[in-house]
């Protein structure tokens, strides 16, 4: 079953690799024998679904989490199942790829206003004066 992005996008079950390893932490017995913890894998090199611009976005918000071949790695396991824990990282991936989707608005340079221009040089002023009042006098 694809994994739903936003409307018009999915990601096909082929471009995701979904193993189940054991989770480490408290949990008792159940963390000790069962194969709780979800690593989801998304090609991020590979996929055809995304553009380069969405890619770009995504490898910047991935961190640490973009491994040296490329592939996006989320490893979930604060479930006690193996269904939870796969939802969770099918849900963080899914906010990833959300959050790359919307391009970042441009920076329009602005300029110091005249009254912020003013207030800086008055301050700078005032200052400049008690530290002249703190200093030594001078022989006049």
């Amino acid at each position: 079953m694809p994994l739903e992005i936003a409307p018009g996008l999915s990601i096909p079950d082929a471009e995701l690799d979904l193993a189940f390893v054991r989770a480490s932490g408290p949990g008792g017995q159940n963390v000790n024998k069962l194969a709780t913890a979800a690593q989801l894998r998304f090609d991020l090199a590979g996929s055809t679904v995304l553009d380069a611009g969405v890619k770009s976005r995504l490898r910047a918000l991935a961190g640490r989490r973009l491994t040296q071949e490329g592939a996006l790695l989320i490893i979930a396991r604060t479930q006690r199942t193996q269904e939870g824990n796969r939802r969770d990282a099918e849900g963080r991936l899914a906010d990833l790829i959300r959050q790359a989707l919307t391009p970042p608005k441009p920076r329009r340079p602005t300029r110091p206003t005249r009254a912020s221009r003013e207030r800086r040089l008055e301050s700078k002023s005032r200052r400049r004066n008690t530290k002249r009042l703190r200093s030594r006098p001078g022989f006049e």
